[in-house]
């Protein structure tokens, strides 16, 4: 009984650390942006690297949305270095 519920027990370990996902994975899936207008198509705010980051571009319209992956990903389309890629 107590080999078994050990079997069992490890089978189980070995396939939830299997199951979880990759970090490299989950970075690889972030979308690149050629433009700022394709951004802006899924983000009309554009996108932030943190929340506290504040803009100098002046007044816009709509909040970024953030995500540090994505602003990474598309950070050559931060024009003014503020740490809000395509802001509107």
């Amino acid at each position: 009984m107590k080999r078994f519920l050990a079997v069992t027990l490890s089978l189980g370990l070995a396939l939830g650390v299997s199951a979880a996902p990759d970090s490299a994975d989950a970075k690889a899936k972030v979308k690149t942006y050629k433009n700022c207008t394709e951004l802006n198509k899924d983000y009309k705010g554009g996108v932030a690297k943190s929340s506290s980051v504040k803009n100098k571009g002046g007044k816009t319209k709509y909040k970024p949305h953030v995500s540090k992956d994505l602003y990474e990903a598309n950070k050559k389309s931060d024009r003014d270095k503020d740490f809000i890629a395509c802001e509107k």
